[in-house]
């Protein structure tokens, strides 16, 4: 039973009310003064409080202080007859929950209630009952998806009720799981069907990761705005939309989009093509001193900038640009404060926190507790943005009127199953792709890529191949098989076929 709590110096006044209250069940405590209020709240546990603003001894907004000193959580309701704007200021910047006008009615009381005690359980309800409605609608729209535009409908569904339900105390989750499974299944059998067709000679394919710049950042420029370029390695979907509403705050939104990364869904290969407006086969032919073999040592992204000039430079556009690479909150503040009195047109700015924590969740035990699951893991994104510096470094680049293109390279996924794979000696170590000679996986679902160059991959020896895992699986080699399937499960990875890491943000910032 919900206790109410209800303090006013005319309570004998609001008898009609109080057994009102009782017959809908609820129980509750008068009391006529301040004073009496504060010591209920000391005895007795409440569900809410409903407090007159006005009167004697200790005052409502007096009250209202005490009785949050006791229970910082508990929802007050001010009841006034008074509407001057200091009372309602003081008793808003003391939290109150909501305030009432006298005379009151029943009705809205009964409003009140729903509103601070009841909404947890209208909002399940409600929730579990549309998701419940749409369950079989968006199973059509998976079984039915037979193009990029309808799997990216998919990607948007499905992730809206996962941010949905994260919220409630439902019993859909798992339902909705299955379905995020079923839509991967079927997800990586059309890509099977159909990567290849779109790099055949004239074939139209979507916006892939060469594409970008060409078509989306060149004619920004060309039509004479300024742009930010914000990168955000390892960045989904799902993370985009928790901080869209920050990002609210200093830009409107302009377009959504997605567009699709290409295969591996590694920074090595989708960045690298982002930069340099190729395929990575086109680099290593066209520019091989920028290009770093899986087999080499040194880092694979150390060329960016060098590569973003040979794209300018191909397509002759003679735009200024600045280059800046996050890899640490002080970085990012440095890089901030260069932006006063920034002029050049383009701003290529590379963030690489969540890909950090994506890997810092894989080796330490701690950060796979703190992101034990999806929720998780997007909250701890929505954090960082949030106390970190670059939230400061949107807000600048609002303020200076640049418009932003904010994406990524690759989106990641939660892997929990393990399959086994053979490979010569110098197959990469990636757990979501495999590119060597004579590669054999056990899983039926691996998609094989057998002829690299037909799809713009280099190819390290005359029989290399790629492999690909789909949906939640990851490779591990016979050898201590058992240590790595339970090292790496449950860990957030990338490289592969999903969803989540092909189908990806690309979003068109203004400044307001």
């Amino acid at each position: 039973m919900n206790r109410i709590l209800w303090a006013d110096d005319e309570i004998h006044l609001l008898k009609p009310y109080i057994i009102y209250l009782q017959e809908k069940g609820y129980e509750v405590t008068p009391v006529n003064s301040g004073q009496d209020a504060i010591e209920a709240c000391q005895e007795q546990r409440f569900d809410i409080v409903f407090l007159d603003e006005n009167m004697p001894g200790l005052s409502g907004l007096e009250t209202l202080q005490e009785i949050k000193d006791l229970h910082p959580t508990l929802p007050v309701v001010m009841i006034t007859k008074s509407e001057e704007e200091h009372i309602m200021e003081q008793a808003i910047g003391q939290k109150i929950a909501d305030y009432l006008i006298k005379p009151v009615n029943p009705s809205q009381i009964l409003l009140c209630l729903k509103k601070h005690i009841h909404q947890r359980e209208i909002v399940e309800e409600h929730t579990n009952t549309t998701y419940r409605q749409e369950f079989s609608d968006i199973t059509y729209m998976i079984d039915t998806a037979t193009t990029i535009e309808e799997w990216m409908a998919v990607e948007r569904t499905l992730t809206r009720w996962e941010l949905e339900l994260e919220n409630v105390d439902s019993a859909m989750h798992e339902m909705l799981h299955m379905q995020r499974e079923q839509a991967n299944t079927k997800f990586a059998k059309f890509i099977a069907k159909n990567y290849e067709s779109w790099f055949a000679q004239g074939a139209k394919r979507p916006l892939m990761s060469p594409d970008l710049m060409k078509q989306t950042i060149f004619p920004m420029l060309d039509a004479g705005e300024k742009v930010f370029f914000v990168v955000i390695d390892n960045f989904r979907y799902d993370q985009w939309k928790i901080i869209q509403p920050l990002l609210s705050e200093w830009f409107t939104i302009k377009e959504e989009q997605m567009y699709t990364s290409i295969l591996p869904t590694a920074t090595q290969y989708a960045r690298n093509a982002i930069f340099a407006g190729l395929m990575p086969q086109q680099i290593q032919e066209m520019y091989p001193n920028l290009w770093i073999d899986e087999d080499e040592e040194e880092s694979k992204n150390n060329n960016e900038e060098a590569l973003i000039q040979t794209q300018l430079d191909r397509f002759r556009k003679r735009y200024g640009y600045t280059y800046y690479k996050v890899n640490e909150s002080d970085f990012c503040e440095k890089i901030t404060r260069q932006f006063k009195g920034l002029k050049t047109p383009l701003n290529v700015v590379i963030i690489n926190f969540i890909d950090m924590l994506s890997h810092s969740r894989t080796d330490s035990k701690m950060m796979r507790e703190l992101a034990n699951d999806e929720a998780a893991y997007r909250s701890l994104t929505l954090s960082w943005f949030k106390h970190s510096p670059t939230a400061e470094m949107f807000r600048r680049i609002a303020a200076l009127g640049y418009k932003v293109v904010l994406t990524t390279d690759h989106g990641t996924t939660r892997v929990d199953n393990a399959v086994q794979i053979i490979g010569d000696k110098n197959t990469n170590t990636n757990l979501r792709y495999k590119v060597g000679k004579a590669l054999n996986c056990s899983a039926k679902n691996c998609f094989e890529i057998a002829r690299p160059k037909q799809v713009g991959l280099p190819c390290p020896n005359v029989s290399s191949s790629y492999m690909f895992c789909t949906g939640n699986d990851f490779f591990a080699y016979p050898n201590n098989f058992n240590y790595y399937a339970q090292f790496y499960r449950n860990t957030f990875q990338h490289g592969g076929i999903s969803m989540e890491e092909m189908l990806i943000p690309l979003i068109t910032l203004e400044p307001k």
